[in-house]
């Protein structure tokens, strides 16, 4: 009986591949039979991770430049003769970028137009360019958006509002080109424990967020990779459009749940 969730023989592409969550996600595809491309402006790192993995390559990738994305796409699709799954995971994130990023009356104009040209015209390039290889592939995208995407905050308004945008974009993909077999979904990852996070984000406003969750602790890079995995796999052959929040049931609660906890002294 075939596995579903097995890639053998498939070729993906997982942007921002060289560590977090695309790092999880590009050992997790290797290690059920797919030859990974990591694509990251961290060329060096990526190139580490790739000597790691078989059959894994090293691509370099700047999302500000559409001639950088369109290069990734031909490299790779030369070297392996096929696409089938594109993972665009890439952003603009870093802890200068967090601190930076807060609310619209504050926004810099500099910040929104650069967090918009890489995380919503850079994954509409990388998708675009793949595109043509998926129809031939039957093959799929998934997006890393965010539950931020999902709900108001005080800050990283830039971010969220760009990981909506993707949202909507993976609705418009999976329309146009459902009926000729390319899929195209997204998973919103709430708070996960990258590297990157853990300097960006203080110890109490991480603690904040976990009391909100559903879950004893937060995500890590590999339960997001888990998710990204069975939407690329045949295992969700039939799921297409949607959006699969990834949070620990960050927000399938009331506002204030960890309050309301508190009060009644509910430990559950």
């Amino acid at each position: 009986m075939h596995d579903t969730t097995r890639f053998d023989g498939k070729i993906a592409i997982v942007t921002g591949g060289a560590g977090g969550i695309g790092a999880a996600t590009a050992r997790l595809l290797t290690a059920r039979g797919a030859k990974v491309a990591i694509a990251d402006i961290a060329f060096t790192a990526a190139q580490a991770l790739a000597g790691e993995l078989a059959g894994a390559r090293a691509v370099a990738l700047d999302l500000e430049q559409e001639s950088s994305i369109s290069a990734m796409i031909a490299d790779v699709a030369a070297h392996y003769g096929r696409i089938d799954i594109l993972v665009n995971n890439a952003a603009l994130l870093g802890p200068d970028i967090a601190k930076a990023d807060g609310n619209v009356e504050d926004m810099a104009t500099d910040l929104w137009d650069r967090t918009y040209r890489i995380n919503v015209r850079g994954t509409m390039i990388a998708s675009r360019a793949a595109l043509p290889h998926l129809r031939a592939t039957r093959g799929n995208i998934v997006n890393t958006v965010s539950s931020l995407a999902l709900q108001g905050h005080i800050i990283q308004a830039a971010y969220s509002s760009s990981k909506a945008a993707i949202i909507q974009m993976t609705r418009a993909i999976a329309a146009s080109h459902g009926k000729i077999g390319v899929r195209c979904n997204a998973v919103a990852p709430g708070m996960t424990m990258t590297p990157a996070l853990k300097e960006a984000f203080p110890a109490e406003l991480r603690a904040v967020v976990e009391g909100e969750t559903l879950r004893d602790r937060l995500g890590e890079p590999e339960d997001i990779a888990e998710a990204i995995a069975f939407l690329a796999s045949d295992a969700a052959r039939n799921i297409t459009g949607h959006t699969i929040e990834c949070d620990g049931g960050g927000t399938s609660h009331v506002p204030g749940l960890a309050g309301f906890r508190a009060f009644f002294g509910e430990q559950a």
